[in-house]
C-alpha cells in the first residue's frame, strides 16, 4: 500500500499522521510505554483533538523486541491471532532518562529519544544501529470511505538486502518489490503466493515479524529506497524487532517465537510418485507404474493418489471411486507389501455432488453467509462450500472421514488448496474473515497434522501441503505449488523454496517435471537431479505422466543415479533434517544464511546449501552449462573428486552430473543403502573425508533412524596420520575414504577407532 507520492506530495485519498515525538514515557512493570502525539506540542492548546499513538515496547524473548502501536484502543480484536508458543519471560532491563528511554532484551536495546523529534532505533549490546525509525516512519492513515492505515517505516543501509515474506517466486532479493500478504493460487510464475508469511531478513543480521493474520502490504525499498515500510489496516500494527547477530540465529528465536518444525517420518525423505492429475489412471495403471520402477530398479518408497481416487463431482467425499479402485483395503494392503508408504489427495472443499454435502449442510460445518445461507461455488467444484475449522464439530466430522482412510491403510495426506478463502463469510467462533483468509491454511493444516499425529504417532506424522502463513511450518512438508515445465519454472521454484526457508520453513519439495504441461527429455532430467537433492522428492504432473520410461532410457539412468545418492546420503540429511526440527535453519538454505559474512553469496538464488556442508546448483540450461560461486576455502566435487577453490566457475555437465561440492574439512557419512532411505545409517556407514589439514579436526553426529542412538563421529589429523574415533552406538562394520584421492580402508570389526595415512599432496 503506497501512500506518498514521491518525497513530497501525498496521494489522493490519504492523510497521513507520523509520529512526531515522545510526550510522555511510563513503565509498566517490563514495559515502556509511550505516549506519542503526531504533532509537536509547543504548548497546552496542541494537547486538543488528535491523533494520539499510543507506543508499547516489549520483549517476549531474549533478543526480541515486540512493538505495538495503536490509535483507537478501544477496538475489539476478533482474532484470529498468530499462535505463538508460550516462553518463560525473559530477563529485561528498562531505564528512563531525560534524553533516551531503553528497553534491553539480551543482545538487542530499543532506544527511543525522550527529547526533540520522534526516533526509535534497534541497536546491539555494543551501540551498533541494527535499524530504526524516524522521521515520517510510524504513521496513521487516513483515508476515504472511513478506513484508517497504521504504517512503520524500517530503515535500510548501503547494500542491505532484504530475504523471505513467504514462498516468493520473484527475485530473491526483495529490494525494490512491493509485496501483498495475501494468499492466493497462482502459480509460480507469478508475483502472488500460496503461502505468505509476514516476516523478513535482511544481511544486516536481524529479522522483523509482522504479527497479523490479515493482509499486510510491504514496499521494500520501493516507497523509500532506504525503508522498508510495512502497514495494515485499522488501528493497531504490531511486530518484532528480532536481532541475529547471524541469519541461523534469527531464524532460531523466530521459530521459538512462532513454533519449530516437526520432524518427519524417515520414510517421507524417499522418492514420492504420483498419478499425476488429469491423466487416467486406475489401479491396473499404478500397479503399471510400480512393477515399472522394480523393474528397472529404480527406487521408489511413497506412492501417492492424487484427486481422481475419488469419483468426478465427487470431491471430497473420502470414498474410493468404485469403477477404478473396487478393492481399495486390499489395495492398499498390496501397496504395503511392496514396501510402499502411501498417500492421498485432499482439500477443505466439498461439492455439492457429494455424499457429504448434505451432512455439512444440515451440521452447520460450513463457511456461511450473513444471511445464513451456506456459502457456495463453482469455482473447482461445482457448488462447493467450505469446511467451517473453527468450529469444532466441523472438524471432528471432517476429520472423521479422515481417520476411515487411516484405518484403511493410508499413511498421510495430501492437503490441498486453502488460499481461495472468500471474505464475505461469517465463521463459526466470529473470526475476522479477512483476517482469516490467510490463517485458514494454518488451521486446515494444523487439523489433519494432529490427527495424522493421534493416530500414526508422533514422528510420523507428515503432510504434502500447499498453502500456509506464519507457524505453518510446524505441519510439514509444503511444496512449491503448480510450476510449469520449463528451466525457468525450476528457476522460480527454486527462489521460492529459498525465501521460504528464509521464514523457517525446515522442509520443503517441488512437482519434478512441472507440474503444467510435458517437459522435454532434458528438462524432466535437470529436474530429477534438482528434486533429488531437495529436502523432499516426488514426481507429479498435471495431464501427463511422470514416470522415466515414458521420456526416454536415459532418465530411468538419472532417476536411479540420483534415488541411489540420495540414499546414501540419509546419514548426513537426517542431521540435517534434525536441526531444521530443533533449531528452524532449513534443510535447504540459501547462500547468505550459510555465509552471511561473504558478500558473494548476499544475492545468489540459483544455488543452495543442503545442510551445511553439501553446495548444490542445479543446471537449468539445455545445453548443461552453467556458472556457480563457491565461497572461499577447498571445495570437492561429491560425485568426480574434482577440486576446486572459492570463487566463480563454470562448466558443462551431464545428466548424470552438476555442481555438487562438499566443503573441505568435512567427514561426509555416506549409508550402505542405495535403495533405501529408512535404515540404520550407521551399520556399514562409509565415511568420506574431504580435504583435512594437518592439526585440523571435524566431527559429525548420525542419529538413528530407530531407537538405536546417536553415532558421534570425529577426525583428527595428527602429523598426516587421521585418526577416527567413534562414540555412542558404534556400528559393526563402517570404513573411510579419502577425497578427492578416493583412497579406503575398512575399520577393524567393531572397533571404534581407526587411523588412515593421509596423502602427502591431500
Amino acid at each position: 500500500m503506497k501512500f506518498t507520492d514521491g518525497a513530497w506530495l501525498v496521494r489522493p485519498g490519504y492523510k497521513p499522521h507520523y509520529s512526531a515525538e515522545v510526550h510522555h514515557v511510563e513503565r509498566d512493570g517490563d514495559v515502556l510505554v509511550l505516549t506519542v502525539p503526531t504533532r509537536p506540542i509547543r504548548h497546552r492548546g496542541d494537547t486538543l483533538q488528535g491523533p494520539l499513538l499510543s507506543v508499547r515496547l516489549a520483549s517476549p524473548l531474549a533478543g526480541v523486541i515486540h512493538v505495538t502501536v495503536e490509535h483507537y484502543t478501544g477496538q475489539q480484536d476478533h482474532g484470529p491471532v498468530i499462535d505463538l508458543e508460550a516462553l518463560p519471560a525473559p530477563e529485561v532491563d528498562v531505564s528512563t532518562g531525560p534524553d533516551f528511554a531503553t528497553l534491553r532484551s539480551g543482545d538487542i536495546v530499543a532506544k527511543v529519544g525522550t527529547k526533540g523529534d520522534w526516533g526509535l532505533s534497534f541497536e546491539r549490546a555494543n551501540g551498533e544501529v541494527i535499524t530504526r525509525t524516524g522521521w515520517r516512519g510510524m504513521g496513521y492513515v487516513e483515508a476515504e470511505g472511513d478506513t484508517a492505515y497504521m504504517h512503520e517505516q524500517l530503515d535500510l543501509g548501503v547494500g542491505e538486502n532484504v530475504y523471505g515474506l513467504g514462498e516468493r517466486f520473484t527475485a530473491f532479493v526483495k529490494n525494490g518489490q512491493v509485496v501483498e500478504n495475501w494468499n492466493k493460487d497462482g502459480g509460480t510464475g507469478s508475483e502472488q503466493a500460496y503461502k505468505c508469511v509476514p516476516f523478513y531478513m535482511t544481511n544486516r543480521g536481524y529479522g522483523v515479524l509482522v504479527k497479523d493474520t490479515g493482509p499486510v502490504s510491504f514496499e521494500v525499498a520501493s516507497e523509500r529506497v532506504s525503508r522498508v515500510q510495512f502497514s495494515v489496516p485499522g488501528e493497531r500494527l504490531e511486530y518484532y524487532v528480532i536481532a541475529g547477530p547471524t541469519p541461523k540465529e534469527v531464524l532460531h528465536k523466530l521459530t521459538a517465537l512462532t513454533g519449530r518444525p516437526a520432524l518427519p517420518p524417515a520414510w517421507s525423505f524417499g522418492l514420492w510418485l504420483t498419478t499425476s492429475f488429469t491423466t487416467d489412471y486406475d489401479e491396473k495403471t499404478v500397479n503399471s507404474f510400480i512393477e515399472g520402477m522394480k523393474e528397472r530398479n529404480l527406487p521408489l518408497h511413497v506412492f501417492h493418489f492424487d484427486c481422481f481416487w475419488m469419483r468426478e463431482f465427487a470431491w471430497c467425499d473420502f470414498k474410493w471411486d468404485p469403477r477404478t479402485f473396487p478393492d481399495p483395503r486390499g489395495q492398499l494392503q498390496r501397496l504395503h507389501e511392496k514396501g510402499l508408504k502411501v498417500s492421498v489427495w485432499i482439500n477443505p472443499y466439498i461439492g455439492q455432488a457429494s455424499r457429504l454435502f448434505r451432512e455439512g449442510v444440515e451440521g452447520g460445518y460450513f463457511l456461511k453467509k450473513a444471511n445464513g445461507d451456506v456459502w457456495q461455488t463453482d469455482l473447482w467444484q461445482p457448488g462447493m462450500a467450505i469446511v467451517d475449522f473453527t468450529n469444532p464439530a466441523a472438524t471432528s466430522w471432517y476429520l472423521g472421514y479422515l481417520r476411515e482412510l487411516l484405518d484403511m491403510g493410508v499413511d498421510c495426506f495430501k492437503t490441498d488448496f486453502g488460499e481461495r478463502i472468500p471474505t464475505d463469510v461469517v465463521y463459526h467462533d466470529g473470526s475476522d474473515p479477512v483476517r482469516m483468509h490467510n490463517h485458514y491454511a494454518y488451521i486446515y493444516n494444523k487439523a489433519v497434522f494432529e490427527l495424522l499425529q493421534e493416530v500414526r504417532g508422533d514422528g510420523e506424522a507428515v503432510l504434502y501441503a500447499r498453502a500456509a502463513h506464519t507457524g505453518g511450518q510446524k505441519f510439514p512438508v509444503h511444496w512449491g505449488g503448480d510450476c510449469n515445465s520449463t528451466y525457468e519454472s525450476m528457476a522460480e521454484s527454486l527462489r521460492g523454496g529459498l525465501s521460504l526457508g528464509a521464514c523457517g520453513f525446515g522442509y520443503w519439495s517441488h512437482d519434478i517435471g512441472g507440474f503444467e504441461g510435458k517437459p522435454a527429455a532434458d528438462i524432466y532430467k535437470r529436474w530429477i537431479a534438482f528434486g533429488l537433492l531437495s529436502s523432499h522428492s516426488r514426481m507429479h504432473g498435471s495431464s501427463s505422466y511422470r514416470v522415466p520410461w515414458v521420456y526416454d532410457d536415459e532418465a530411468c539412468d538419472v532417476l536411479r543415479h540420483f534415488t541411489s545418492w540420495k540414499c546414501r546420503l540419509m546419514p548426513y540429511l537426517w542431521r540435517v533434517a534434525h536441526e531444521a526440527h530443533e533449531t528452524g535453519v532449513p534443510m535447504m538454505r540459501a547462500m547468505v544464511l550459510e555465509f552471511p559474512e561473504d558478500p558473494g553469496c548476499d544475492t545468489l538464488d540459483r544455488q543452495y546449501m543442503l545442510g551445511d556442508r553439501v553446495l548444490v546448483a542445479p543446471v537449468l540450461t539445455e545445453s548443461g552449462e552453467t556458472t556457480y560461486y563457491l565461497p572461499p576455502g577447498r571445495w570437492v566435487n561429491l560425485f568426480s573428486g574434482e577440486v576446486h577453490e572459492g570463487g566463480w566457475h563454470r562448466g558443462k555437465y551431464d545428466f548424470l552430473n552438476l555442481p555438487i561440492y562438499v566443503k573441505a574439512g568435512t567427514v561426509l557419512p555416506l549409508g550402505a543403502s542405495e535403495t533405501d532411505v529408512e535404515y540404520d545409517y550407521a551399520e556399514g556407514v562409509e565415511l568420506a573425508v574431504f580435504g583435512l589439514g594437518v592439526g585440523e579436526r571435524t566431527e559429525t553426529v548420525i542419529p538413528a533412524a530407530g531407537d538405536r542412538g546417536m553415532t558421534r563421529i570425529s577426525v583428527e589429523n595428527q602429523d598426516g596420520n587421521l585418526l577416527f574415533r567413534l562414540a555412542g552406538h558404534v556400528p559393526a562394520k563402517w570404513s573411510v575414504r579419502l577425497l578427492p584421492n578416493l583412497s579406503a580402508k575398512a575399520a577393524p570389526a567393531g572397533a571404534n577407532e581407526c587411523s588412515v595415512l593421509a596423502p602427502t599432496d591431500w
